[in-house]
């Protein structure tokens, strides 16, 4: 059996699994974000991963018993987080996460050196950041890692970064590129791919985990990568939707999309490509509808049943997810999260649906982007905690007019991070033959012909409204930057007196 893992941004997953695809045992533990109160600022803490790392690992090794066999580990995870490790091996602090965007200004730097824009989410303008704000941090720096190869290290203490294909380096660095920005290279670890063997538990890893010392460790990368295994998205026409904190549209396709406002790569199934668009807030805007409505202490279910009660397009309400900026296919930083529309007539129920709908809207928009060049969406195998909602499930299916198809089980994460290691193993020759042997679907939701007028109008009013707010977000982004001009002239006054 297999020991597989998968650190999100709000939990921590993992699972024992047979050679087949069974779940043996499972265990999940949830994660807060570190509270730092800045806008753009959003920092993880990696002592919770180690503590349920450690928790997961001891339950489900004690309800599968003493008799079996662990063949290998695998951890996987979100990116780009980035954790500094110390040259002593220490987790530093800040470990900035996914969604911080306070590199803005050394993405533009990164322009201007290379041409090219790599978002303030991504690995290399966290770490100029770190190397221009923190001095201090960036010193004591021995690895730059993201979230699972960190993991991988403290279990192993052998540092690399998992690269699933030579396309993701226009994501990454090059030798050129950490040169001409004046960072060191020793502090970026060379590339491997998933499915490798990156080493053993050390004495202090088992001691650390809880697993066994010299059980192998695998490389898997980035969650998103393991979710187009997972969902059996390995051939062409074939979309993974990772539902979670944020959403990601995965697709395989045969065509080479070169459009800046998606992601392209290689697959890890070759030879075909990986065409993705990231959005930043879904599930995370559901979380933040249910708090700042009073309704925190609902079950996801009972607010379903709620939105439920709303009509189709919310009662003429409209929702832009960006609550952190947005990626795909705006890539704006200073996107925001606004109801359009909002009348005496509304209620929270209008106001949930017309969240989860934003979804289905963000969603259309990254599909709309793809189909303009000739790759075909033939289905959306959707994985991650939402899935669980057939009203959601429904929505999507509704605005995007595709089929989206639910797995038997939607842990697409644990089930890609065991075929990888089947792979590494060596039990598997071919990923997608695997995969497709592993992966069942439960249930189709069809687009309701009924919607699909309402939805067309109201998709294009969505389109618009960012159009027609565009600048005021970045206006308001302004007005920030000069109170935090002020407040850093008055810190400056203080420490002059």
């Amino acid at each position: 059996m297999i020991a597989a893992y998968d650190i999100g941004t709000t939990v921590i997953k993992g699972a024992l699994l047979s050679e087949k695809g069974k779940f043996l045992a499972f265990s999940s533990r949830t994660l807060d974000m570190v509270k730092i109160g800045v806008a753009g600022h959003y920092e993880a803490d990696t002592l919770q991963w180690k503590k349920a790392f450690r928790e997961i690992t001891a339950h489900n090794l004690e309800l599968v018993g003493t008799g079996a066999e662990v063949r290998a580990a695998i951890i996987s995870g979100n990116g780009p987080t980035l954790v500094p490790v110390s040259h002593s091996g220490e987790f530093l602090s800040p470990v900035m996460s996914w969604m911080d965007r306070r590199g803005t200004a050394e993405t533009e730097i990164i322009r201007e050196v290379s041409g090219r824009y790599l978002d303030p989410t991504f690995y290399l303008p966290k770490a100029l950041w770190l190397a221009g704000n923190r001095p201090d941090v960036y010193a004591e720096t021995g690895h730059f890692l993201s979230c699972p190869e960190s993991m991988l290290f403290w279990l192993t203490g052998n540092a690399v970064t998992v690269l699933p294909g030579t396309h993701f380096l226009q994501y990454f660095w090059d030798d050129n590129l950490l040169d001409e920005l004046d960072l060191e290279r020793a502090k970026f670890p060379e590339f491997s791919k998933p499915g490798k063997i990156t080493g053993v538990v050390s004495a202090a890893g088992a001691k650390a985990s809880g697993l066994p010392q010299g059980l192998p460790v695998i490389t898997a990368g980035a969650d998103f990568v393991v979710s187009l295994l997972g969902t059996g998205a390995v051939s062409p026409g074939r979309a993974c939707d990772r539902a979670g904190t944020s959403e990601g549209i995965n697709l395989c396709t045969e065509i080479e999309i070169t459009d800046p406002r998606l992601m392209w790569y290689g697959h890890v199934v070759e030879p075909w490509y990986n065409i993705s668009g990231i959005i930043s807030t879904s599930g995370r805007a559901f979380d933040w509808i249910k708090e700042i409505t009073g309704a925190g202490s609902l079950r996801n279910d009972e607010l379903d049943a709620e939105a439920a009660e709303s009509r189709p397009g919310a009662d003429r309400l409209l929702f832009l997810p960006y609550l952190a900026g947005e990626r795909a296919p705006l890539w704006d930083p200073n996107a925001r999260g606004a109801f359009i529309g909002l009348g005496l007539n509304h209620t929270r129920k209008d106001m949930i649906r017309a969240v989860l709908e934003s979804t289905g809207f963000a969603m259309r928009d990254v599909i709309e982007v793809i189909a303009e060049h000739g790759a075909k969406i033939d289905d959306l195998r959707i994985t991650g905690g939402p899935a669980k909602s057939n009203l959601w499930n429904q929505i999507k299916a509704d605005i995007t007019g595709k089929n989206l198809l639910v797995p038997e089980s939607t842990e697409s994460e644990l089930l890609g991070d065991l075929i990888l290691a089947l792979y590494g193993l060596g039990d598997s020759e071919d990923m997608a033959d695997t995969a497709d042997s592993i992966v069942k679907i439960r249930k189709v939701f069809e687009p309701r012909i009924e919607n699909r007028g309402l939805y067309e109008d109201m998709f294009g009013l969505y389109r618009d409204s960012y159009g027609g707010l565009k600048n005021i977000f970045s206006s308001l982004s302004g007005i920030e930057d000069k109170d935090k001009d002020k407040d850093k002239d008055k810190d400056k006054d203080k420490e002059e007196a």
